[in-house]
């Protein structure tokens, strides 16, 4: 029973640890579209083909994060449990893509 209980906080505290990451790297990614859009919109961006500046950089810190919790917490990457961190992450990230997409079906209908 107690091997279970121990699976179980494993793969919790995976999922919290991606969500955790998720979630951090979907804000850098809300407030990059946020700039680009005021840059857009002061008629300072030079190129609307152009990328968001720092995209590479954010994918950058997003797998810094990844390889610091696996140093850090290795448990999270053992016996299936790295899924959990994987899952985690997705839903992290899908909670600002949903609320971008309430946010701009609110706009559209005003």
């Amino acid at each position: 029973m107690q091997i279970h209980l121990i699976d179980v906080l494993c793969n919790l505290a995976g999922l919290l640890s991606g969500a955790v990451i998720g979630l951090g790297f979907g804000l850098l990614q809300k407030k990059a579209r946020q700039e680009h859009e005021r840059l857009e919109q002061s008629g300072q961006l030079k190129n609307a083909w152009t990328l968001m500046p720092g995209s590479g950089a954010r994918v950058a810190y997003l797998l810094l994060a990844l390889v610091l919790a696996q140093v850090v917490c290795p448990l999270l990457f053992a016996e299936g449990t790295q899924w959990w961190v994987s899952g985690g992450l997705v839903a992290g990230y899908a909670v600002q893509l949903y609320q971008q997409l309430r946010l701009r079906m609110r706009e559209a209908r005003a």
